[in-house]
């Protein structure tokens, strides 16, 4: 399984960023996706994740700023992030996992990781 983030950069609190993770359609398919981040010096933390009957699995500091989206023909994973803080500054990764149970079940599938740089 390889997935590929993208998008990270540096931007002024208040600002937006889109984050892309592009996979195989078998990934694509079998998977469902999720997006985790680590600041340096702590762990790393859920920030999104696909849910079963469609729901989505949100970390607590988002607040409604995030929302994941999925496009199935060019098999790429989305990560839209508004009204971005400071505390927000951290590596962005994509991971494939399950999503049958009442939470995100991660599996060792992950990206290389994108960097998000929220400036004050």
């Amino acid at each position: 399984v390889q997935l590929q983030a993208s998008g990270g950069g540096l931007v002024q609190a208040g600002g937006s960023l889109r984050l892309s993770c592009a996979t195989s359609r078998s990934t694509f398919t079998m998977y469902a996706m999720a997006w985790y981040r680590q600041a340096p010096g702590k762990k790393r933390e859920l920030v999104a994740a696909e849910g079963s009957y469609g729901r989505t699995h949100y970390g607590d500091f988002v607040k409604g700023r995030f929302g994941i989206s999925r496009d199935n023909a060019n098999n790429t994973f989305y990560l839209q992030m508004d009204s971005l803080e400071p505390e927000d500054t951290a590596v962005y990764y994509c991971n494939a996992g399950d999503s049958a149970g009442t939470y995100y079940m991660p599996y060792n599938y992950w990206g290389q990781g994108t960097q998000v740089t929220v400036s004050s």
